[in-house]
């Protein structure tokens, strides 16, 4: 299902009609299932509709897969309910962690990648994957500091998790450049040397300047517009592993529907060049 998708957009309630008349071929959008774990209602009644015309995505937020015990019996039993019921092209989450010792905290926490953690966590994408009846995709995180304790690098750690668990990866190129500016590491380098067949997913989105610390630290905040940057990242990318799914993410400051649009079939058109096609 997913060779048929091309550039898609974050499904918001504000852009309901907009969403519904849209006619673009290969179109699909992608919400966060947390907000559609319920058994009725508007919401779900409205998501189900927007199914029947456009494919759908569930990007995660809450599995803490890096958390130190499984993922949560209750909370991924109710996704795989949703899952079956939406039937979505895709299913992802976040390389992090944000459940601990029964609280879950309102972010996507970093660990250090030892040996240990990428047990855990290719244990904790195994038992999600068998719940859910399919493999999902690991996106790689955005990164503000450095931390110590590695025993692998990023992309070692998540192509070896596919390797374990049969999982797919996600990879959001804006991360990559935001923690690329933030590390001081070559976000070229990084994006030519990812897993290339491991890619379900891409995802696209604008970052902002800390306020105090300015360009010295970027963030990965959803409410921008993609830079100019991470075009030309994306461009190199699909150059050398041709067209995936890509999605345009916009959480906050949303503009009117159209000018996300506007980013989103800039995407698609990337997806159908003639070296995209080649590749």
């Amino acid at each position: 299902m997913t060779t048929a998708l091309t550039a898609g957009v974050g499904l918001k309630p504000q852009h309901y009609d907009a969403t519904l008349a849209c006619p673009a071929q290969g179109l699909w959008f992608e919400v966060h299932p947390e907000n559609y774990l319920v058994a009725g209602g508007p919401r779900l009644a409205w998501l189900e509709t927007i199914r029947e015309r456009h494919a759908i995505s569930l990007h995660g937020v809450s599995l803490s897969l890096a958390a130190d015990a499984p993922p949560d019996t209750v909370h991924l039993a109710r996704l795989a309910d949703l899952t079956r019921r939406i039937q979505p092209a895709l299913v992802s989450e976040h390389l992090a962690w944000s459940f601990w010792n029964g609280a879950y905290h309102p972010d996507l926490l970093p660990f250090p990648r030892t040996h240990q953690a990428l047990a855990r966590i290719a244990d904790n994408i195994s038992i999600t994957q068998d719940v859910l009846k399919r493999p999902i995709a690991i996106e790689n995180p955005s990164h503000y500091l450095t931390i110590d304790g590695h025993e692998w690098s990023e992309i070692d750690f998540l192509a070896e998790l596919t390797r374990r668990t049969g999982c797919g990866l996600l990879l959001d190129v804006n991360n990559v450049y935001v923690s690329a500016r933030n590390l001081k590491f070559d976000a070229a380098h990084y994006v030519d040397t990812f897993p290339a067949n491991a890619i379900m997913e891409i995802h696209l989105a604008g970052h902002t300047q800390d306020p105090n610390l300015g360009a010295e630290l970027l963030i990965d905040s959803h409410d921008a517009p993609v830079s100019a940057e991470v075009w030309a990242l994306y461009e190199r990318l699909i150059r050398r592993i041709g067209p995936r799914p890509t999605l345009i993410e916009r959480d906050d400051n949303l503009p009117a529907f159209d000018a996300l649009l506007d980013e989103r079939d800039r995407a698609a058109a990337i997806l159908t060049e003639p070296l995209a096609k080649a590749a």
